[in-house]
């Protein structure tokens, strides 16, 4: 499994080997880009587009543009996110969570996995040549199996991608239910990206996925004093304490699951 570090500093492309997560609109923000010394993927951000605004304001060709200066400019990526559409209760719903306010987007399950399958076939028929992953979503086991399915018809064969990413899977990742999710599309022979995966969550799944990311070292950081010799008030955008958390986590998983933490 390649554990990559979710952060919103996207020059720590140049700071450091570890696999890093960054969403394509701190790229695209940027006026100059660093070359990335290590291995990276790009997130598309959907979860603040539709958390703000219950739909995509990034045309698709816009989000291509993004994706191949990115590529030209900071270096060849594993992979990218296409501009999926997660199914959980308050992206579609709407509502709030803590400091967060949810437009809702107001639309159905099976619409959220129509538009992501489409935009999936759209963002490969403007650029071939990119990266660009399936994502399978849903809320249930047979929605993720009709997602799945909804690929297949449009002649698409998950199992030879690289990489399939597995959305809307972050809340539930610890539990029974997503545990089952999991297993279910590891099953078809696929080789699953887990989004925001947790501790609990690597512990328990992290055998049957390919890669995952997490930010969770940031809300971790907020909560607890900076690292000795550190000035700051604590060490939310702190890559030392990112790192030291990343080891720190995937040393308590199973020996045989583990990565190799220098490099995956």
């Amino acid at each position: 499994m390649r554990f990559y570090l979710t952060t919103h500093k996207r020059h720590w492309v140049r700071l450091t080997r570890v696999p890093l997560f960054l969403k394509s609109e701190h790229f695209a923000a940027a006026v100059k880009l660093d070359a990335a010394q290590g291995p990276y993927a790009v997130d598309s951000g959907g979860f603040t587009e539709l958390q703000r605004h219950g739909r995509w304001t990034r045309t698709p060709r816009q989000y291509i543009g993004d994706l191949r200066r990115i590529w030209e400019c900071v270096g060849p990526y594993d992979w990218a996110a296409p501009q999926d559409w997660m199914c959980e209760d308050l992206i579609i719903h709407g509502g709030t969570a803590g400091p967060l306010t949810f437009a809702g987007t107001h639309l159905s399950v099976r619409e959220h996995q129509h538009r992501t399958v489409a935009n999936f076939l759209e963002l490969r028929s403007l650029a071939p040549e990119l990266r660009i992953i399936p994502v399978l979503q849903g809320r249930t086991v047979p929605d993720y199996e009709w997602c799945a399915e909804q690929y297949a018809r449009a002649g698409v064969d998950l199992a030879r991608e690289p990489v399939v990413g597995l959305g809307s899977v972050c809340r539930l990742q610890s539990t029974r239910e997503g545990a089952a999710i999991v297993t279910a599309m590891a099953a078809r022979g696929l080789r699953l990206h887990g989004f925001g995966f947790k501790t609990l969550g690597l512990e328990r799944v992290g055998h049957l996925l390919a890669s995952a990311d997490s930010a969770a070292w940031s809300y971790h950081a907020r909560r607890r004093p900076p690292l000795p010799g550190h000035t700051h008030k604590n060490c939310a955008n702190c890559l030392p304490y990112a790192l030291r958390w990343r080891t720190r986590v995937l040393s308590a998983l199973p020996t045989w699951q583990q990565p190799t933490l220098d490099a995956a």
